[in-house]
C-alpha cells in the first residue's frame, strides 16, 4: 500500500512539474509570438522600407521577395529607375548625390546594411544605412531621398509623411517593439 501510495504522489509529482513548466512555455509564447518558430515562406524582405511597396508591379512583388538579394540589382533595377522617374519626373540627384540610375541600383538590393563599427542608423544627418534604430524614420528618409531633391528640402508635401513619432512607446525588453494593442 504504502510503495502505490509513494508511486501516485511521483506520478502527480511529475504532471505538476510538467504542468508548470507547460505553463510558463505558454507564457514565453504569448511575450514572443515567434519563438521557436521557424519561417519557411518568405515575406516582405523589408530591408529598406517601401522598396516592395513603392517600386515593384504587384504582378513581381511575391517574386521580389523570394529573390536572392544578390540577383535583385539585375532583376529590378530598371523596374525601380523607371517607377522612380515616374514618381519624380524632375529628379536629377538626391541629397546624397546619386542620380537616378546609382539610386535605383541602391533600392534593388533590398537589404539592410549594417556596420559593424561606429554609429547605427538609417539615416542620422552623418550615418547613412548603417543600419537601422526603431526610432529611425526610415520613411521620411525614404521620401527625402525620392522627392526632397539636392538640399532635401525641395517638394516638402511629398518629403515627410508627417508622423514624427511612434503612436506608442517601445519597451525596454526584447524584442523592443511596442504592443500592437
Amino acid at each position: 500500500m504504502r510503495s502505490t501510495l509513494l508511486f501516485i504522489a511521483s506520478v502527480l509529482g511529475v504532471v505538476l512539474i510538467t504542468a508548470a513548466l507547460q505553463q510558463k512555455s505558454a507564457q514565453a509564447r504569448v511575450a514572443d509570438p515567434n519563438m521557436g518558430r521557424v519561417f519557411s515562406i518568405p515575406g516582405d524582405q523589408v530591408g529598406r522600407p517601401g522598396v516592395n511597396v513603392v517600386f515593384i508591379s504587384d504582378d513581381q512583388k511575391d517574386k521580389f521577395n523570394t529573390t536572392m538579394p544578390s540577383a535583385m540589382k539585375a532583376a529590378y533595377h530598371a523596374m525601380i529607375r523607371t517607377k522612380l522617374l515616374a514618381l519624380n519626373p524632375n529628379y536629377t540627384k538626391n541629397f546624397l548625390g546619386l542620380d537616378a540610375e546609382t539610386f535605383s541600383g541602391v533600392l534593388a538590393t533590398d537589404v539592410l546594411t549594417v556596420s559593424l563599427k561606429g554609429a547605427t542608423s538609417y539615416y542620422d544627418g552623418t550615418n547613412v544605412l548603417t543600419g537601422r534604430k526603431l526610432n529611425d524614420d526610415v520613411i521620411d528618409f525614404s521620401l527625402k531621398l525620392i522627392f526632397g531633391g539636392t538640399d532635401g528640402k525641395s517638394n516638402p508635401g511629398l518629403s515627410s509623411d508627417n508622423v514624427n513619432k511612434n503612436d506608442k512607446d517601445f519597451s525596454n525588453l526584447f524584442p523592443y517593439e511596442a504592443a500592437p494593442w
